[in-house]
């Protein structure tokens, strides 16, 4: 299977974290331009999805049977073309378990099987913004940003509480930092116009957008 990856050094060593199968012929590219035109490919892997005309218009250029884009803010029927979502946020990639929503149930075989290749298995969720996890992590990182706001600790310790409190592989702080603080604001800014539990803390919100 020829595999077009659109990755960072980082995403593309989380995705490389299980045994990769023999039937992946992996191509991987750091920025579209550098894929040449014409070249055959089974599925196109963008970890890197922009929801823009050009990005979109790009990979449908690439006549690729299987399209996989790692968007969690925006839900497909926000993205004009037949793809498969999942959470491909940095941490996240390394679980053996991806979370995936598809419009398309016919393409949902095909994202099964390519995801195997990868040592992976896909939990199927309702094309909803933020999927699960990432909406549970997000609200985690706003609630020490308000507490921090407060001052009722640092940085530090929050991070170093929640660690040994919750047994959680990075503190809240560290663990937005790796993911990116405006990927964490983005969600939580969107989320909150359905629910307000989900407002961002001013002090997110300034260190994201600064």
């Amino acid at each position: 299977m020829r595999v077009l990856l659109l990755a960072t050094d980082e995403l593309k060593e989380e995705l490389f974290a299980h045994p990769v199968s023999e039937k992946i012929e992996l191509k991987w590219i750091t920025d579209p331009n550098a894929f040449i035109p014409g070249q055959s490919i089974d599925a196109c892997v963008d970890l890197l999805f922009e929801n823009t005309n050009e990005r979109i218009t790009w990979l449908k250029s690439l006549q690729a049977s299987l399209i996989i884009i790692n968007s969690v803010v925006t839900p497909l029927h926000h993205i004009q073309g037949h793809f498969i979502r999942i959470n491909g946020w940095t941490t996240f990639l390394k679980r053996p378990v991806v979370e995936a929503a598809a419009i398309n149930s016919l393409l949902q075989p095909k994202a099964e099987e390519l995801l195997n290749c990868f040592g992976r298995t896909i939990e199927w969720l309702p094309d909803i913004t933020g999927f699960i996890t990432p909406r549970i992590v997000a609200s985690i990182i706003n609630e020490a940003f308000f507490t921090l706001e407060e001052n009722v600790s640092t940085e530090a310790e929050i991070d170093t509480a929640m660690k040994l409190g919750t047994n959680y592989p990075f503190g809240p702080f560290e663990w937005g930092k790796k993911i990116g603080l405006y990927n964490i604001y983005s969600l939580l800014a969107t989320l909150s116009g359905e629910k307000k539990r989900y407002t961002p803390s001013l002090l997110l919100k300034q260190t994201a957008l600064a």
